[in-house]
């Protein structure tokens, strides 16, 4: 059975039931009913038709679940007679769902967490599996996110920036439990570029594309985390790269920067070099200063001040460095790095030791406390 098929066919029947008249939350349930009646019947027996099979036996879920309800008698009677078909595209369809998951009502967990479910046809179980969470809690979640949004017309406007942050924080969790929530992220980007017309969906997924391209070189065989310019290129994907960096061309020549494409040209640049010690780090730098211009966000000031100290030298990167909040997350870490650039060994080892006790997650605390290890041994040893 082709689960991925199923999946992506998920956003569709679930707008099918809402424009029938279905409440969102009520409609998704009984989409989910259908998607494991096919995970338990395709395989034996599929059917020619996908998508109509599924939109069937979600409507007759949705049915009987309104007929067991006593209280919505009303309701019944409305939906037992034959519906007219909607008046909007699937298209049109699929980009309101997006709409509705991200709504601005809803938490960034929650609009994740409902996105994965009704746009991207995970289970619950899935989905709790991929957030390491127990399945009940998620499972909470994504009821009340439900109820949030299932009194939210379906055809008002929704904001596209709000779904790209959606999309970028799955994507940033990268893979867990049996999900690959970096794939699904593109998956669901690239189906997103398919319903509108629209720069920085494209500048999102490019980026996603040429992020994920690099994964492969990413950690060493015992889990520790390589530098960039440590990395072994000859394991970069250059077939997502070439697609990645096409689909920025087609963006940029829109001249309608936004932060997505922004960030895409500086890893275009960096997919781009041969080898580390031929980056452009002049171009680098003059796209960070378009995406602190777009972002006026002090993390893109830090990743700045180490394009800088690449292009301008370690003490030019210690000045950007010096005007920077120092509770900024990995500030420290940025820190012992340029320290150690500019030859002041005892320091930079001093803030790699800091920044471990920082760290927000094991694989760089572990990378952090090796850093400090290398320059105190060469400490030791006179070098």
């Amino acid at each position: 059975m082709d689960e991925a098929l199923i999946r992506s066919l998920t956003p569709g029947v679930l707008t099918v039931l809402v424009r029938r008249g279905a409440d969102f939350a009520a409609a998704e349930d009984a989409v989910q009913d259908a998607l494991v009646e096919a995970v338990r019947g395709w395989p034996d027996d599929p059917p020619r038709d996908p998508k109509g099979w599924l939109v069937t036996v979600a409507w007759r879920r949705f049915l009987d679940a309104s007929r067991a309800d006593t209280a919505r008698r009303r309701r019944e009677d409305r939906v037992e007679e034959e519906p007219a078909p909607g008046p909007a595209s699937g298209v049109d369809d699929t980009l309101q769902l997006y709409f509705l998951c991200a709504h601005p009502s809803l938490t960034p967990s929650s609009a994740v967490a409902l996105t994965l479910r009704a746009v991207g046809g995970l289970t619950t179980r899935q989905i709790a599996r991929a957030y390491l969470v127990p399945e009940a809690t998620m499972a909470q979640r994504i009821s009340r996110a439900k109820r949030t949004v299932s009194g939210v017309r379906f055809d008002r406007p929704g904001d596209v920036a709000t779904v790209l942050r959606v999309l970028y924080l799955v994507f940033n969790e990268g893979y867990s439990g049996d999900v690959d929530l970096a794939a699904e992220a593109i998956r669901l980007t690239r189906q997103l570029a398919a319903s509108v017309d629209h720069p920085e969906v494209a500048g999102l997924l490019a980026l996603m594309l040429l992020h994920h391209a690099r994964r492969a070189a990413r950690t060493a065989r015992d889990g520790s985390l390589v530098p960039l310019a440590e990395q072994d290129r000859g394991r970069w994907d250059t077939a997502a790269i070439a697609q990645g960096v096409r689909i920025l061309q087609a963006a940029l020549a829109r001249d309608r920067l936004g932060e997505f494409q922004a960030q895409a040209a500086i890893a275009a640049l960096h997919a781009d070099a041969p080898t580390a010690g031929e980056t452009d780090w002049v171009q680098i730098v003059e796209w960070y200063d378009e995406l602190a211009r777009l972002t006026d966000n002090p993390v893109v000031r830090l990743n700045r001040a180490v394009a800088v100290s690449e292009a301008d030298g370690p003490r030019a990167g210690l000045a950007e460095l010096a005007t920077l909040d120092d509770t900024l997350p990995r500030h420290t870490a940025v820190a012992a790095y340029l320290h150690e650039r500019d030859g002041d060994l005892d320091t930079a080892a001093r803030l790699y030791a800091e920044a471990a006790h920082k760290a927000p997650d094991l694989a760089e605390r572990d990378h952090l406390v090796r850093q400090a290890a290398r320059l105190n041994s060469r400490h030791r040893h006179g070098r």
